[in-house]
């Protein structure tokens, strides 16, 4: 049995594993990391693209009044032209006429006369309407752009303010998270060392990087997921540790314990254990339901498999297919 084993017939501690697993985790946050910031800027260039359609939108409409705005500028100036026609047309007029009444004019010439003046006052007065309307019109027409250009002011402050505010958010993120990994770090290693604690310094029992890794036999005969009597009252011991880490841990703080089920190369192939995947998944799964059975919430387990596809020790020796036949724990985020 594992059990006996004598610490004379231990090969030491390979800490390379632990080293890939740290920086595994160290990975696993920066992608995460990198992952809200990518949501981050997604969102901005949204909020941005829309911005930046109303303000392509207010930039055609002040385009169409500028050219309507000059359009009714160069009316205007026609209609003063023929204003100022008039008023020349009828200046002469009164001068014809005057000078027809001091030269003695037959009363028909000076009928005529008075018919054609009243016809360009008439004339002059109509013109003169028509431009004091084109003046309410263009000032109509410069009041409406001057309050898209202030509507288009207040967009672009509007989009200043909230291109800052998603910075400070995502700073304010990233330093939350941090906190919470060197939280979650925390316990881990307090965690782990009260297992350490409570367990004994065995070599079929180790801490590699940041799992608690127990050799197979702890737990199981070969090729069986069924617990053995004498791993439960291991198993009683990292339940208490687990209900006493979870009185500690802050309840805002999301984490769970999972169980991972390791084999080693050699298939299996039984009716009831078709592969390896199965062989592992069964046994992460058995201890599992012992801890909630000793009364560690579910909501605080997770159990999976891995099969033989990750081996802590290469080679076909039997040192290394008893290396690689592990269940470990690991500490970690929900």
């Amino acid at each position: 049995m594992a059990l006996g084993r004598t610490r004379a017939g231990y090969r030491g501690v390979n800490y390379w594993p632990g080293f890939v697993d740290a920086l595994s985790t160290l990975l696993l946050v920066f992608i995460f990391l990198l992952s809200v910031f990518m949501l981050t800027q997604y969102f901005l260039s949204q909020e941005i693209t829309g911005k930046e359609n109303v303000l392509a939108r207010l930039s055609v409409q002040i385009k169409q009044l500028s050219e309507i705005l000059a359009l009714e500028r160069a009316n205007t100036s026609s209609l003063e032209d023929q204003i100022a026609t008039l008023r020349a047309s009828l200046r002469s007029a009164t001068t014809e006429r005057d000078r027809l009444r001091g030269a003695g004019g037959t009363g028909t010439d000076a009928k005529a006369l008075a018919a054609e003046l009243e016809s360009e006052r008439a004339l002059n007065e109509r013109q003169v309407s028509q431009l004091a309307l084109l003046n309410q019109q263009i000032a109509a027409l410069r009041r409406q752009i001057a309050a898209i250009e202030e509507a288009l002011e207040a967009s672009e402050k509007r989009n200043k303010e909230s291109r800052t505010k998603i910075t400070d958010l995502g700073q304010r993120l990233n330093v939350a998270l941090a906190q919470r990994v060197q939280e979650l770090q925390r316990y881990r290693s307090e965690f782990f060392g009260r297992l350490r604690e409570i367990l004994g310094n065995r070599p079929e029992i180790r801490i590699v990087g940041d799992r608690f890794v127990f050799q197979s036999e702890v737990f199981f005969d070969r090729g069986s997921a069924a617990l053995r009597p004498e791993a439960r009252p291991e198993l009683d011991k990292l339940a208490s540790a687990l209900l006493d880490l979870e009185g500690k841990i802050p309840k805002d703080l999301a984490w769970v314990l999972r169980i991972d089920g390791h084999t080693d190369t050699r298939p299996i192939a039984t009716a009831q254990f078709p592969t390896n995947w199965e062989l592992s998944s069964a046994r992460a799964i058995s201890v599992v339901q012992y801890l909630i059975g000793g009364g560690v919430k579910p909501i605080r387990l997770v159990a999976a498999g891995f099969g033989e596809f990750q081996p802590i020790e290469a080679g076909a020796t039997e040192e290394a297919f008893r290396r690689n036949r592990r269940i470990e724990l690991k500490l970690t985020e929900r």
